[in-house]
């Protein structure tokens, strides 16, 4: 939707620029992954146990931390749909946002956690049942690897989405190094190798969850969204014919996947009608990804608004 306000002539008009498309709704792919990753714990923390596996049982602890981070992630989808109310006037869009960075935090805490078991380990070492461990893993990876599939499709476009599937897959990365390790295991009778191995998957995972909670962190703090430029969208509203200087320009997400935009155009000749500001929106849309922009029109020089300070961006 797109607002215009003449500040002179009182004049208003509200544009529908474009329709929003429904996003795709991930819920079978939540419950799917909810279920497969709850009976991949059972499974590993029993034969983890009699295996004497840390390896297993530490892949047994990424997963259940997975549950619980599935769990937010499509609490904070469903949260997402609900319509705004007097309160909240945007709904509850940002949940997305708070569930990615909870989930990239969770997950480095995990990490840290298990690292720490791991190198426990090497002054502990424990006899390692290899063969049981390489079963049980390899069930984990077919698991882990379908429940990352289910998501795939939305990792994207939606950070939120993106954080389940980080989680999925370094599920199905934990498993095959600890495939590779009870084989090794197995082979070479070298128990040692199972903390290692666990150390060296940890770092893997560490390194790919940095990227997610840099981006959930920005988002969380207002910045404006990864892949839209700030000074391309600045240039193509100070070309807009009539536009003479813009300020107040903001750029922000309003979910991992909804971007909002608010400017002032100073238009001296007068208010360009609702028809300018709906090709605007529809512009902006296509071309920046930004959903939700709120034009604000201004006939005079702009220069008594009190919002104009430190935001002022001539035309060119």
């Amino acid at each position: 939707m797109s607002h215009t306000h003449d500040h002179e002539a009182e004049h208003a008009g509200h544009s529908h620029g474009h329709d929003h498309a429904p996003p795709k709704d991930f819920t079978t792919a939540f419950k799917f992954g909810i279920g497969l990753s709850s009976a991949i714990v059972v499974l590993q923390a029993v034969f983890g146990y009699i295996a004497h596996s840390m390896a297993l049982m530490a892949d047994a602890g990424h997963n259940l931390s997975d549950v619980l981070s599935l769990v937010v992630a499509w609490g904070a989808a469903s949260l997402a749909k609900r319509p705004a109310t007097e309160r909240y006037t945007y709904g509850l869009r940002g949940s997305s946002i708070v569930a990615a960075l909870f989930n990239a935090l969770f997950l480095l805490v995990v990490m840290g956690g298990i690292a720490w078991e791991a190198i426990q380990r090497f002054s502990e070492p424990v006899v390692v049942e290899g063969r049981i461990v390489m079963a049980v893993a390899g069930a984990g990876i077919v698991i882990s690897g379908f429940s990352a599939y289910l998501f795939s499709a939305g990792r994207h476009s939606d950070l939120n989405l993106r954080g389940a599937f980080l989680h999925m897959l370094s599920d199905a990365l934990v498993s095959f190094g600890v495939v590779i390790a009870g084989g090794l295991i197995a082979f070479t009778g070298w128990h040692w190798l199972d903390p290692a191995v666990t150390l060296v998957i940890v770092a893997i995972i560490v390194y790919g969850t940095w990227g997610l909670l840099k981006d959930s962190v920005r988002m969380s703090l207002a910045a404006v969204p990864p892949g839209i430029e700030p000074a391309k969208v600045s240039a193509y509203l100070a070309a807009l014919p009539g536009v003479r200087s813009l300020h107040d320009l903001h750029i922000w997400p309003m979910s991992t996947t909804e971007t909002a935009l608010t400017c002032h155009l100073v238009m001296p000749d007068g208010h360009p009608g609702d028809l300018f500001v709906c090709e605007a929106a529809e512009e902006l849309r296509d071309r920046f990804r930004i959903e939700h922009a709120t034009l604000q029109i201004e006939v005079s020089t702009g220069e008594n608004c009190v919002l104009r300070s430190g935001h002022a961006q001539p035309a060119e």
